[in-house]
């Protein structure tokens, strides 16, 4: 008892003797405290009390794409928390290949009774996809919140990254150490986030290096949001003579890294690798990952404060919050090729 009363109250932030009363029903408790402990109870997955217990304020769908890219589950849990915290149940619906599709969730979440949904990377982030899906949606008078990815056509509130100042901090950061060939990892061009983060990359490279359209363009390479989609697109940029990659995501700078090491290159001596999100863990690679973080505390916290205004009857204007990255700079970027002392290889 006197353990999880610990670790409630570390979760709640506030002293164990508070967390007693607040267990035990005595008064002398603010509102906002009280909530404060019961919500760290559902988040740390201990059962309330019977005499505790209130009715859901409602469920909340949240669809993410697959959860292998730790970013998305990083998102996921913020938004669960930010829910819970407010009396919702979050309901996780993750699309897998060869699963079911955004539709049939959205479906599914509906029948169910969903206060609201938010999608995370969905298909508004695609510019060939049908946006009518989300007016269907809207006329079932459903609220939505779309994260990542901008869409004109969706009468939605939309939560995303700013993509173009992220680029534009990386190549800063490598046109800094010396470094003048430098590739862009990213997806398929469809996708908004991707064509953002082009946008900015070639606003960098003009502006630090004076490249042309023709020489910037022949420095990004589009390849899938994998491991092994950074390893190829690295390797494609590696041959074309690129001493440093930018990728658009960390799995993919991950990819790059194994591309540099099969082609007997060292990180960072030989070649300087940037990745996208600082998702969890990344700061214990080999090297640890110089990367671009998303803001995903205060992009979930944001969707979800806008959501709920939403269900509570305040539409938010059809508009976009773009919140600023940060370039983390750790161990997988150094000088360019002769801003060294010493040659890189032997």
């Amino acid at each position: 008892m006197t353990a999880r009363l610990a670790d409630i109250a570390a979760q709640a932030g506030v002293s164990e003797a508070t967390v007693s009363r607040v267990l035990n029903g005595k008064p002398g408790v603010a509102a906002g405290t009280r909530e404060s402990v019961l919500a760290a109870l559902d988040v740390l997955g201990y059962e309330r009390p019977v005499r505790l217990r209130q009715r859901s304020a409602g469920l909340v769908g949240l669809i993410t794409p697959e959860l292998d890219n730790p970013i998305f589950p990083a998102l996921a849990q913020v938004i669960g928390q930010a829910l819970t915290r407010q009396g919702y149940t979050p309901v996780l619906a993750t699309q897998t290949p060869g699963g079911s599709t955004e539709d049939e969730l959205t479906e599914m979440l509906v029948d169910r009774g969903v206060s609201g949904i938010i999608f995370v990377s969905g298909l508004h982030a695609d510019t060939t996809a049908d946006m009518g899906r989300y007016d269907q949606l809207r006329g079932q008078g459903v609220p939505y919140v779309l994260i990542n990815g901008f869409s004109d056509k969706v009468q939605a509130p939309f939560v995303s990254p700013d993509d173009r100042a992220a680029m534009h901090l990386a190549v800063t950061h490598l046109t800094a150490l010396g470094h003048t060939r430098i590739g862009l990892a990213v997806g398929p061009k469809r996708f908004v986030p991707v064509l953002r983060k082009i946008e900015g990359f070639r606003a960098g490279m003009k502006e630090r290096l004076g490249l042309d359209e023709a020489e910037i363009e022949e420095l990004i390479q589009h390849s899938l949001y994998s491991l092994e989609g950074g390893q190829a697109a690295a390797s494609a940029l590696i041959s074309r003579g690129c001493t440093a990659v930018v990728c658009a995501s960390d799995m993919m700078a991950l990819g790059a890294i194994r591309a540099a090491r099969q082609q007997g290159l060292r990180v960072p001596q030989d070649v300087s690798v940037v990745g996208f999100d600082d998702s969890p863990l990344i700061a214990f690679t080999d090297p640890p990952l110089t990367t671009i973080r998303q803001p995903v505390q205060a992009m979930g916290q944001a969707a979800v404060r806008t959501l709920l205004e939403e269900i509570g009857g305040t539409p938010a204007p059809h508009s976009e919050f773009v919140f600023l990255p940060e370039l983390v700079v750790r161990g997988s970027t150094a000088s360019g090729p002769g801003q060294r002392r010493t040659p890189s290889r032997t």
